[in-house]
């Protein structure tokens, strides 16, 4: 019902013979069931697990997300680190083919290019030139120093493809028709590395398979799969949280975004007060409370105070008010709004369906109540004014933070000028400064109040005790060819 019986039937003969000692590794990513095999640049979470398992780029991340050689073994950075110096493994395309310096040249130029107007697109930027220095040396330049390049470049959508397939590290099997994936590590020798004798019998096969929350969760607890990837606080009601299970249910004190963006500018939502005033109106100490979410800490700002040094902006005029205080600014200008408009005040919103969306909207709609604004869910094909936005950060910079609001890649409100601000801030190379452009567009993009934070997202994953080369990690991204890897 939920894996395809093709695929389940050849993992069991595998677990039989050359499967490995424990058998296949079974995993499913939460996600819409045929988004494992989207194409493109735009890739759902589960296709960027699999477009990272078998289309390796410059460098990779370890299970605990830290930088690791993927196609570049080594690297140096130089001037000031505006220069990235990378020497390629001897590896072969699968048609035999050397991978050179030119073809990644070639790739990454293109890929960049066609991430044009979109927010990866936009973190990519500071590249400024590619070359091919000799066959196996490439040097990448940048416009000024970016710490967490390395960080960047080992995004699944920058791994490598010639021809409609990559370097690996494994390699992809499907059936046809079939919505899940057989991945098998290629033998260290197909990698650039030193032949192990002993590599088929250590190495497990990894089935993998995208579905939604309620079914992955159900395939774990009735033994169907191993590890369940990519859960949302949506169904995170639905995971046994009991003392017998704290082991299986394991959370990722991820970096990123959770709040409520706004799509529409008109109306009720035309001017940055009325939204500041729904800001102001949500309890954020109260909101995850339902959910018994150790170390939660709430937000109000776009980008995470932790990610500031010795320059910070400053933080709301009532960011130290009690809540009492700021729903009874917000309820006198919604009042207001309404007298002038002579309307009601009312939002619908956006939420993915789940169980604990459900109890996060009941938190918020009570919260708009206290102020006079009337909450409903936006139902299907209807444009709704408010969308949940929970992302993930692929880098910890205050310009991840702030691109995602970039006037080029969103639709509803937006700031010009802390767009104009970021992109100035890519031509400079002293920290200083450019922390002190980044504070002044967060300040802007805080002015036009286009987004309502609520803190950092929740990722979660299901974990059964046989499976090793998993680890909790601030990134929510756990590889899939670590999962396949000898322990001994």
């Amino acid at each position: 019902m939920r894996l395809a019986l093709s695929i389940l039937a050849a993992l069991s003969l595998a677990g039989c013979s050359d499967g490995g000692p424990s058998g296949p590794v079974s995993v499913a990513i939460v996600g819409n069931a045929d988004g494992l095999f989207q194409g493109g640049l735009r890739l759902p979470v589960s296709a960027q697990h699999l477009r990272a398992a078998s289309n390796e780029g410059l460098v990779g991340l370890d299970p605990a997300g830290e930088v690791i050689p993927a196609l570049a073994e080594r690297w140096i950075i130089t001037d000031e680190g505006k220069s990235y110096i990378f020497r390629l493994r001897d590896v072969q395309w699968p048609d035999g083919s050397s991978v050179t310096a030119q073809d990644v040249r070639t790739l990454l130029l293109d890929t960049q290019r066609r991430l044009d107007n979109t927010s990866l697109g936009l973190d990519l930027a500071k590249i400024e030139d590619v070359r091919a220095m000799t066959g196996r040396v490439i040097e990448i330049r940048l416009t000024a120093a970016m710490p967490e390049f390395l960080r960047l470049l080992a995004q699944a959508e920058l791994g490598f493809v010639k021809d409609g397939t990559g370097t690996g590290p494994m390699i992809v099997s499907r059936d046809d028709g079939s919505e899940a994936a057989l991945l098998s590590a290629l033998p260290p020798e197909a990698r650039g590395f030193a032949a192990r004798e002993d590599w088929e019998e250590l190495a497990r096969q990894v089935m993998v398979q995208a579905m939604p929350g309620p079914e992955a969760i159900t395939a774990f607890d009735e033994g169907e799969v191993d590890l369940v990837l990519n859960a949302r606080l949506a169904d995170l009601p639905l995971a046994d949280t009991g003392p017998l299970t704290r082991g299986t249910v394991r959370i990722d004190a991820a970096w990123g975004q959770f709040g409520l963006v706004f799509r529409r500018e008109s109306g009720l939502f035309a001017e940055a007060e009325q939204r500041e005033a729904l800001s102001m109106a949500i309890d954020r100490s109260a909101l995850l409370q339902p959910f018994n979410i150790g170390g939660w800490i709430p937000a109000l700002e776009v980008v995470p105070r932790e990610l500031w040094g010795d320059v910070e902006p400053e933080r709301l005029a009532w960011a130290d008010w009690s809540i009492e205080r700021r729903r009874s600014v917000a309820a006198s200008r919604i009042t207001q709004w309404q007298n002038d408009s002579g309307q009601n005040a009312s939002v619908t919103v956006s939420m993915p369906v789940g169980p604990g969306s459900d109890q996060l909207f009941a938190q918020i709609a009570r919260d708009f109540a206290s102020i006079g604004v009337a909450a409903s869910i936006a139902v299907d094909g209807q444009p709704a004014d408010l969308l949940l936005h929970d992302r993930v950060a692929r880098y910890a910079s205050p310009r991840w933070f702030l691109n995602q609001f970039n006037c080029n890649v969103r639709s509803g409100p937006c700031s010009p000028e802390a767009d104009d601000l970021v992109a100035q801030s890519l031509l400079v190379n002293n920290l200083q400064e450019k922390a002190s452009l980044l504070a002044e567009a967060e300040l802007e993009l805080t002015d036009a109040h286009v987004f309502i934070p609520f803190g950092a997202p929740i990722r979660w994953s299901l974990v059964r005790s046989n499976v090793s080369g998993y680890a909790e990690n601030q990134w929510g991204i756990h590889p899939l060819f670590p999962l396949s890897q000898p322990t001994i």
